[in-house]
């Protein structure tokens, strides 16, 4: 559900591409991670804080040219549904279906100011990937998909993971999607 993560999503798709990288998906749930890891949500953070929250949005905005809206009608909001959709789209069909759901959900909330919390709003976002909304319901039911978003967060706590997007490359954490130029020096020392 993160500005951050809508920011940089297709440039980290395109460095993973590039970089013929494994992306391991692991949505979690933010305000355990964020009780966790003393963060707080954003309606509890200082005045000062999230003012100069909205001055960084409008900046990489702008400099990104992304077309995101600065202050969405639905944020926040429960991610769990969205993020148990990502980890069901991963089991069943791969990371780049995975990335594609997770690009539109994302947009749902930045761009079009949808209710991501919503199952419709997830199921149409699903149905723009062209995959089974059937499928994928089923699956977000089962243990094993629940059980990952829960160890997803443990293992995020563990890693010590603070806020969102974070990428882990061989245990080292990039946090932010201003840390695409080290994710990117990192992935092609690898190569």
């Amino acid at each position: 559900m993160s500005c951050w993560t809508y920011l940089g999503h297709e440039r980290f798709h395109q460095i993973t591409k590039d970089a013929e990288a494994q992306v391991i998906f692991k949505p979690f749930d933010p305000l355990r991670l964020f009780a966790a890891a003393g963060g707080l949500p954003l309606a509890q953070r200082p005045l000062q804080r999230q003012k100069y929250r909205l001055i960084e949005l409008n900046r990489w905005k702008s400099y990104l040219n992304s077309p995101i809206t600065i202050e969405p009608e639905f944020f926040p909001y429960d991610p769990r549904a969205a993020s148990l959709a990502i980890v069901a789209t991963n089991n069943l069909y791969g990371q780049e279906k995975a990335m594609l759901v997770t690009k539109k959900l994302l947009e749902g909330s930045w761009v079009h100011e949808k209710d991501m919390s919503s199952t419709e709003e997830i199921n149409s976002c699903l149905e723009n990937g062209l995959l089974d909304v059937g499928e994928i319901t089923r699956a977000t039911q089962q243990a094993d998909v629940i059980g990952s978003y829960d160890k997803n967060t443990d293992d995020a706590i563990n890693d010590d993971v603070f806020g969102a997007p974070t990428f882990l490359i061989d245990g080292e954490p990039f946090w932010g999607q201003d840390r695409l130029d080290f994710v990117e020096r990192k992935l092609n020392e690898r190569l």
